[in-house]
C-alpha cells in the first residue's frame, strides 16, 4: 500500500511568528521541522504542499513539492495526491510526535476520515484514503472540523479522531513546544536566539 504523509503550508501561518522572529524565517522552521519529522517515518512518502514562493528547499531532493494556491480547499488539494492513503499535517505542529501520524493511519482501519484534533479548535492533521470520500470537505482550520465531517458523513462512523495536538497560530503559542521532546531544532534556534 502507498502512502504519502504531505505538510501543508500555507501564507498564513508566518502569522505565529513570536515578536522579534522575522515572519518567513519563522514560517521556513516549523514547516522543515515538520517535513523532518514526515520525512523520518518509514512507513510513508513525505510530500510538501505549499502556497510560498521557493519552499521547496526544505525537502530532501526528490520530494514532491505540490505547489498551491493558499486559499486551495483541502478537498481538492488530496485529488493531487498519488497513493493510496494519505495523511495531510499542518506545517504549524513542527513538534507533533510521529506517534500521532501512525494512529492516523492505523484508524483508517474503521474510519473513512481520521483526525487529530488540534487544541483550540480545527485539526493538527487529517488522513483518508484516496479518492478522498466524496461526501468529505474538510478544512483543517475549521473550528468543529470534526462535527463537521460528521454532520456530511453518510454514517456515523465514518470521522474517527485520534489524541489531539497543538498548532502555533499566535505569539504566544510558542509557550506550548515541549522542549523534552525531540525534533523541532530549527524553531527551537529560532526561538531560543530571540
Amino acid at each position: 500500500m502507498t502512502r504519502v504523509a504531505a505538510v501543508l503550508v500555507r501564507q498564513h501561518m508566518a502569522q505565529a511568528a513570536p515578536p522579534g522572529v522575522d515572519r518567513r524565517v519563522f514560517l521556513e522552521a516549523i514547516a522543515e521541522d515538520t517535513y523532518e519529522m514526515v520525512a523520518a517515518l518509514e512507513v510513508v512518502t513525505p510530500v510538501l504542499i505549499t502556497s510560498v514562493p521557493d519552499l521547496e528547499e526544505i525537502v530532501w531532493p526528490g520530494t514532491e513539492v505540490i505547489t498551491i494556491k493558499d486559499d486551495e480547499p483541502l478537498k481538492m488539494i488530496l485529488n493531487r495526491i498519488r497513493a493510496e492513503q494519505a495523511a495531510v499535517i499542518s506545517a504549524d505542529a513542527p513538534d507533533l510526535p510521529p506517534l500521532l501520524v501512525g494512529k492516523l493511519f492505523r484508524e483508517l482501519g474503521r474510519a473513512e476520515i481520521t483526525i487529530c484534533p488540534a487544541d483550540n479548535g480545527g485539526a493538527v492533521a487529517l488522513a483518508c484514503a484516496l479518492p478522498a470520500p466524496a461526501w468529505a470537505d474538510p478544512d483543517l482550520d475549521d473550528a468543529n472540523v470534526v462535527a463537521t465531517l460528521r454532520a456530511q458523513a453518510p454514517g456515523p462512523r465514518r470521522v474517527a479522531t485520534t489524541p489531539g495536538w497543538h498548532r502555533l497560530r499566535t505569539g504566544d503559542d510558542v509557550e506550548r513546544l515541549d522542549p523534552g521532546l525531540e525534533g523541532w531544532d530549527n524553531t527551537r534556534a529560532l526561538i531560543r536566539a530571540r
